[in-house]
Parts: C-alpha cells; sequence; structure tokens
C-alpha cells in the first residue's frame, strides 16, 4: 500500500512539473544529441516602450537633433558576492545607450563609450597605413593617385551633450512577511519580501562642462514564495515533499527601466519637452502611487510659507 501511494505522489510531481514548463528538443546537426531549445529570440521590451512611442509622436523633431554621447554609467553599489559575482548589472552604460536609441530621430547618438576602433584606425590613417582598396588623388602628392585614405583632420563631429551617472543603491530586504501552519508535519507557507535599487544620472553640456540637469530614480521589487510540504514517516518510509512556486521582477530588468526612464527625463530637458504627459500614460499599474503620510500632506508652498511642519 506504502509502495502504491509512492508510486502515484511521484508520478503527480512528474504531471505537474511537465504543467508548468513544456521542453523541446530538437537535433541540430546529424549525429548530435537532441538538446533543449528555449523560446525564441525577442526584443528586449520594457515597460518604458509605449512612453518612448508616445515620446517619439507627441515630441516631432524640429531642426538640428542634438548629438549625445553616453560616458561612464558604473555600478556604485559596491555589492559583490563570491557566489554570484557583482549584484547589479555592469552594462549601464550600454542600457542608457540603447534606450537614447528608442528616441528616433529626436536626437543623433555619438559613440563615447567605446571608441577604441575608430582612433586606431585614425592612428593608422595618420600613418598612411589605411586604406579602401580605392586609388585617391592627394594634391601636392609626387606619383600620382595613393592607396592610403588621405586625412584632413576634422572628420569626427563633436557632441552636444553627454550622459553620465550610475546604479548607486541596492537595498535587500527592506521589507518582508510571511506564515506557516502546519499540522503533524503537514501545512503551507506563504512569504513576501521587497528590495530596492536606485539610480543617478546627469546630462552635461560638453563645451561648457555645465551640468544641465540631475535626475535620482528608485524603484522597489515585491517577491513572493508560495508553497506546502510534508516530512514525515509513513510505516518504515520516510516522506519528504515539497510543493511551491516563487518569482520576483527580474533586479536587471527593473534597473534597465529605471535607467530609461532616467534618460527620457534628461533629454527632455534638453529638447524643452516634457515627456511627463507620456509618462502619466502608463497603466495605473506601472505608475508611481502618490506618495502618503505625514510628509506627503505638506506642501512646497506652505514649507516656505510658515517655515514649519505641522
Amino acid at each position: 500500500m506504502i509502495r502504491v501511494a509512492r508510486v502515484s505522489i511521484v508520478s503527480w510531481l512528474a504531471i505537474s512539473l511537465t504543467a508548468c514548463a513544456s521542453i523541446h528538443t530538437e537535433k541540430l546537426a546529424a549525429g548530435e544529441a537532441a538538446q533543449p531549445v528555449g523560446p525564441p529570440v525577442r526584443d528586449n521590451r520594457t515597460p518604458m516602450d509605449p512612453v518612448f512611442a508616445c515620446y517619439r509622436a507627441a515630441q516631432p523633431a524640429k531642426g538640428r537633433a542634438p548629438l549625445v554621447g553616453v560616458g561612464e554609467v558604473r555600478d556604485y553599489t559596491g555589492k559583490f558576492s563570491n557566489l554570484e559575482g557583482n549584484a547589479v548589472t555592469q552594462g549601464g552604460a550600454l542600457m542608457v545607450t540603447s534606450a537614447l536609441g528608442k528616441l528616433g530621430d529626436r536626437i543623433r547618438l555619438a559613440e563615447r563609450f567605446d571608441p577604441t576602433v575608430a582612433e586606431r584606425e585614425l592612428v593608422w590613417m595618420d600613418k598612411r597605413q589605411l586604406g579602401d582598396g580605392e586609388q585617391h588623388s592627394v594634391p601636392g602628392q609626387p606619383g600620382g593617385p595613393v592607396k592610403w585614405l588621405p586625412y584632413f583632420g576634422g572628420s569626427l563631429i563633436g557632441s552636444d551633450y553627454f550622459i553620465v551617472g550610475g546604479i548607486t543603491e541596492v537595498n535587500y530586504d527592506i521589507h518582508s512577511g510571511g506564515a506557516e501552519f502546519a499540522i503533524n508535519g503537514i501545512g503551507p507557507k506563504a512569504r513576501v519580501f521587497t528590495q530596492s535599487v536606485a539610480v543617478d544620472l546627469r546630462i552635461v553640456d560638453t563645451r561648457s562642462l555645465i551640468v544641465v540637469k540631475t535626475v535620482s530614480l528608485t524603484k522597489q521589487y515585491t517577491g513572493y514564495e508560495t508553497g506546502a510540504g510534508t516530512f514525515r514517516f509513513f510505516g518504515s518510509n520516510l516522506f519528504d515533499i515539497n510543493i511551491g512556486a516563487k518569482g520576483q521582477e527580474p533586479l536587471q530588468l527593473g534597473i534597465r527601466t529605471t535607467l530609461e526612464e532616467a534618460t527620457l527625463r534628461l533629454i527632455g530637458s534638453v529638447l524643452k519637452a516634457d515627456p511627463e504627459a507620456c509618462l502619466a500614460s502608463r497603466p495605473p499599474a506601472l505608475r508611481p502611487r502618490p506618495a502618503t503620510g505625514r510628509m506627503a500632506a505638506v506642501s512646497p508652498d506652505r514649507r516656505e510659507s510658515d517655515g514649519s511642519l505641522p
């Protein structure tokens, strides 16, 4: 009887796991073992995509689009694990660059993060080592056309602004709670937890190095964990069975989304076009809720008028 129960439980677990995730396998070449193949590659979309689309439609290009570069957007949190490495992404500058690309023709994007290849080719060009497979006529050059590319300077276009900053906070378990109930080792459990990150970016006028605008944004993540299990003896057999699920918004996706919003706010300041209307068009679940509590009830005007808090 115990053996039948054991087989039934194992079968039920296998069916449950199969229902959660369907695994497809495929042979990619003759003679190879079949390997799991997951979902197809897709565009890396974020909750900010509709906001960028709204901004492009609401703010048509006018005149010369500013040329914007991206400098270092570093991880300043200092959080590191010997098992998992850096806690947050090291690709902040790449995320900001991709965000600028979503603005279409509202800006022009200048490469400033990794100009290594361009700098190396300029050195070769200066040494008359770089060519393009064509013949070039150079005024005052004896011997007729040359194979190397002539360079007279000024081929690089100067930027108008650049964005720099970093990921400055990652706060673990700022709030958590849960419950667990069991009788004779059998019962359910549930837990929720919250953490947060923050980013600080600024946009700088390239020529004067005057900071045009700064942005500091924070985002919270909520995770959950539910489960049920048993740990007990049936006759001479020990059963240890646990079933559950857990999930959390991806940390790095949340950082990307936060960097995208910060980038849009910075660009809005130099384009003289406030993105607030497009940010307000997000679904209610993706919009920040109004602050509550004692401080939220005090308006800036009141603080300035009487100089005190209620």
